[in-house]
């Protein structure tokens, strides 16, 4: 154990190193899933800041560093889908592995839990179908844009007597959207040919990206960016709603950081000095300021070498069954229902341990009986795409492994 963790200088490049399965990206993004639910605990359970809040001088929180990290590994795996498949295939793959369980996750707070809660509030349904009820909320929210926050007023009657400290039965969602607005973005990038044949351009469109996070960060004295910038106002992008060309240029940077080390994958060492510099840095960054100029880059090489170099036992969480997603879509949720219910009442301590159960078997069976039946059918019409030329005999290579594909999250 010693000698695996002894520091080089580099044990080979990423594209050497974070290929098919034998990495730990699955346990990170398990990781950063629950993550974002811990940090949650405090603002939905207590009113409280997240976890990291003071820490960080208020540049960010837990849960939306996690949500940074998302957008990273986000940008290598999608990349890479993007380069290896057609775009209309790729588009077919990102669809299925966001919109099911996403659609589910909306039916069941609609039609299982908001009439559960209801019902908890006033001892009865009457009046829960009502103008603003639960197939309104389906109908606004389909495309992954929470234009409807609550359901028959029930979080706004929850807030009224104390219970709800947050105006939304699942905030967690927002950041889809943005996560879309990317994967557009890469298929713009392959449909043009720029992915595969001009590769400089990813860099180019990551250094103007960050260029402009340069530029919002540096009206403030902390250089603390994001929320310190608003002179660029909300615009309504059909179906998704309102964007923030803010979130949308800070987030899109911790996207392209991560495409950018996808397409430059064989000239990035994965050394272990960077690695624990780059953990230095964040941390830094964290506490002092310049959190999004230098600590977000540093955050995306730590999340690589963490998933080279973390020990093999590692490797195993989330290599077969990926509840990532599912925690973070159903994690907000959950913890509204536990904090209507009185349940932050017997201690954050109680109170967090029931949302992780609760959470992790509603994403297990988003995983098992939405998501991964979804996927079956990424390869629909591709045999009669190519012809039929399965039926004929071809000479038979070893296939290369393939990277899980990752579905977004958010807090």
């Amino acid at each position: 154990m010693q000698r695996r963790f002894a520091l080089r200088w580099s044990h080979g490049t990423v594209a050497e190193l974070l290929t098919g399965r034998n990495n730990s990206l699955g346990l990170l993004r398990l990781g950063l899933a629950l993550a974002v639910v811990v940090s949650h605990a405090r603002v939905l359970g207590y009113g409280g800041k997240e976890y990291l809040h003071y820490f960080s001088g208020g540049q960010t929180d837990l849960g939306k560093l996690s949500v940074y990290g998302f957008f990273v590994l986000s940008g290598i795996l999608v990349t890479r889908s993007g380069t290896r498949l057609s775009v209309g295939r790729f588009l077919w793959h990102r669809a299925l592995r966001i919109l099911p369980g996403f659609w589910v996750c909306l039916a069941v707070t609609a039609f299982v839990l908001a009439p559960l809660l209801y019902w908890r509030l006033h001892h009865t349904l009457d009046g829960f179908n009502g103008s603003r009820g639960p197939f309104h909320y389906l109908r606004l929210n389909w495309a992954v844009a929470t234009q409807q926050p609550d359901i028959s007023h029930v979080i706004a009657d929850g807030q009224a007597r104390g219970r709800i400290h947050a105006g939304s039965f699942n905030g967690a969602l927002w950041s889809l959207r943005y996560e879309v607005m990317c994967y557009v973005g890469v298929a713009v990038l392959a449909v043009t040919g720029i992915l595969a044949r001009a590769r400089r351009a990813v860099l180019a469109v990551t250094l103007v990206l960050g260029w402009l996070v340069v530029r919002h960060a540096s009206q403030d004295s902390y250089w603390a960016g994001q929320y310190a910038s608003h002179y660029l106002h909300d615009v309504h992008v059909p179906p998704v709603g309102q964007l923030s060309p803010t979130f949308l240029i800070y987030l899109g940077f911790a996207f392209g950081l991560g495409a950018l080390i996808e397409v430059a994958r064989h000239r990035i060492p994965v050394s272990d000095p960077l690695g624990v510099a780059s953990l230095i840095v964040l941390v830094g960054s964290l506490h002092y300021g310049y959190l999004f100029t230098v600590g977000i880059p540093a955050f995306a090489y730590l999340l690589v070498w963490l998933a080279v170099r973390l020990p093999a036992p590692c490797r195993r969480v989330g290599a077969r069954n990926d509840y990532s997603y599912g925690i973070y879509i159903y994690g907000f949720p959950v913890q509204q229902a536990l904090a209507l219910f009185g349940c932050a009442r017997w201690g954050i301590g109680a109170y967090l341990a029931l949302t992780l159960v609760f959470t992790v078997l509603l994403a297990a069976a988003s995983w098992h009986f939405v998501e991964r039946p979804a996927m079956r059918w990424k390869d629909l019409g591709k045999g009669r795409r190519d012809g039929g030329t399965a039926s004929r005999p071809v000479h038979r290579h070893v296939p290369q492994q393939r990277v899980a594909e990752p579905a977004a999250v958010r807090p």
